[in-house]
């Protein structure tokens, strides 16, 4: 599976069908600038959809983010934690912010793809 977007500029892979990754994207790292801190959600709390997980801080600003899809979380980037800036140089990557277990997976369905969310980056 491809990786999904959200209007909040979230991204989430379901490649591995145990947990779904999670991240911020590329452009938010860019309009956040250099992040300094993370604070990431708890192992084994359940989200829903749009509901904040976690924040990301950076020199200039603060951010929420936000569950893309009903789930537990499974696992947190205990590297990002230690070394935010990872959210800067590897945000689809390395600079992963948790994993989620999906409690309904078709609500991938209804992100947007990577062509659908560059046209939505082009209206910013």
């Amino acid at each position: 599976m491809s990786i999904k977007y959200t209007a909040d500029h979230e991204w989430i892979n379901a490649a591995d069908s145990a947990a779904a990754v999670v991240g911020i994207t590329v452009h938010a790292q860019d309009a956040l600038g250099d992040v300094v801190f993370v604070d990431l959600p708890e192992v084994g709390k359940t989200y829903a959809k749009g509901d904040i997980a976690g924040v990301v801080e950076s020199v200039k600003a603060a951010a929420d983010v936000y569950m893309p899809v009903d789930g537990e979380v499974v696992a947190v980037n205990d590297a990002l934690r230690d070394d935010p800036s990872l959210a800067n140089t590897d945000p689809l990557a390395a600079g992963w912010f948790f994993k989620v277990k999906l409690a309904n997976p078709a609500e991938l369905d209804g992100l947007m793809d990577a062509t659908a969310y560059d046209a939505l980056l082009k209206t910013l």
